[in-house]
């Protein structure tokens, strides 16, 4: 009886672990402005890292303005793309 309980409880658990979800919430819909939001975070991030990178030696100066280089290039594409989505609004 005890072993029959058992096996009921084991399948129950089971089922109600991995049942897919039926109502599952819908997923927000990511728009390019913050897509690009995102990036330039992370492009931000990684400008960070790898000035504490060269200030810890781990870069050599040629390898670190190079990649410096490329990332400030890339965040003012990502800059550049932003200002064309959300115009800055005129101050009065």
């Amino acid at each position: 009886m005890g072993l029959l309980a058992a096996a009921a409880l084991t399948l129950i658990l089971f089922l109600y672990i991995f049942w897919p979800e039926r109502r599952s919430a819908p997923e927000a819909v990511k728009t390019r402005a913050d897509y690009l939001r995102e990036r330039r975070d992370v492009i931000y991030d990684n400008l960070r890292d790898l000035q504490f990178e060269y200030l810890a030696g781990k870069h050599p100066e040629p390898d670190y303005a190079q990649q410096r280089a490329h990332l400030e290039d890339e965040a003012a594409g990502v800059l550049a793309e932003m200002d064309l989505l959300e115009p800055t609004q005129t101050l009065r």
